[in-house]
């Protein structure tokens, strides 16, 4: 079974830097772009499903690669969904870093939590779809930190619109490549 995880296209507040966690952020033009160029990163024929995060940023990004992949939008997961930054959520990077430095406090969900429910939402898509390759829409951290716990390695951070594959087909999940870059290359810090 493969697993692609694709972070969601674009928001203004992405553009804009401010966190944006479980907020509903809508795509903008620059984010459904991105959506339309992961579909040649992926491949048509390729994959079988593409399910997402239920947060209309991911769920749009989902929409659009399903159609331009010729396959159906398959459900939300709960699971999926971006960290809470709690009181941080619409705030730039230095109004929270002067508040909670290291994201610790203000009611932030904790990394831990984080990985948990990005293991938990990998497990039940395998339930749901096996030996099926499966496209994934959701965030940056739940990708990032999901994918750094099954590598054993820290990544750097997820980009929009970018493509990073997982599959279990030598046994345990096993991360191929993050934004692309296949593992192996000096991506991982």
């Amino acid at each position: 079974m493969k697993l692609g995880f694709i972070r969601h296209g674009q928001t203004n507040w992405n553009a804009e830097g401010r966190l944006q966690g479980s907020s509903d952020i809508p795509l903008n033009d620059v984010g459904r772009q991105q959506a339309r160029d992961a579909v040649a990163v992926l491949g048509a024929g390729s994959w079988d499903a593409i399910v997402s995060s239920p947060l209309s940023r991911a769920r749009e990004t989902a929409e659009i690669i399903a159609a331009g992949l010729g396959i159906e939008l398959g459900r939300s997961y709960d699971a999926l969904i971006e960290r809470d930054y709690g009181q941080a959520e619409g705030m730039r990077d230095e109004e929270w870093e002067k508040l909670w430095p290291n994201k610790d406090g203000g009611g932030i969900e904790l990394l831990d939590s984080v990985v948990a429910r990005g293991r938990a939402a990998i497990e039940q898509i395998s339930a749901d779809f096996p030996g099926k390759n499966v496209a994934v829409v959701c965030h940056g951290t739940i990708i990032r930190y999901t994918l750094s716990a099954l590598a054993g390695v820290q990544f750097d951070s997820i980009l929009n619109g970018s493509v990073s594959l997982t599959d279990n087909a030598d046994g345990p999940w096993a991360v191929r490549s993050v934004n692309g870059e296949t593992i192996g290359s000096p991506l991982a810090q």
